[in-house]
């Protein structure tokens, strides 16, 4: 079992093996996300905005002009002013 300890400014230094395991490098960030009372996953935030291209793409869609996304955000804004969102 890895383990590590807490400085005095509240850092830790990874274990090699556990950097190994979850793929992480110098300069790479991780996400801690509690799972119950007192503990927490350790999730690689290393993901690159390159990894998303073509995750909304839909060949059905028809592409979309300028001029309808601007009366898209328009309409969408002039809603959320009657809401009193803004």
């Amino acid at each position: 079992m890895a383990s590590a300890t807490v400085t005095s400014k509240g850092q830790i230094t990874i274990p090699a093996k556990v950097r190994e395991i979850l793929g992480l490098e110098t300069g790479d960030r991780i996400e801690f996300v509690q799972i119950e009372p007192r503990k927490f996953e350790i999730i690689p935030a290393t993901s690159s905005v390159r990894e998303l291209k073509g995750m909304l793409y839909d060949q059905k869609r028809k592409p979309v002009s300028i001029e309808e996304m601007n009366a898209a955000i328009a309409w969408g804004a002039s809603r959320g002013l009657r809401r009193g969102k803004r």
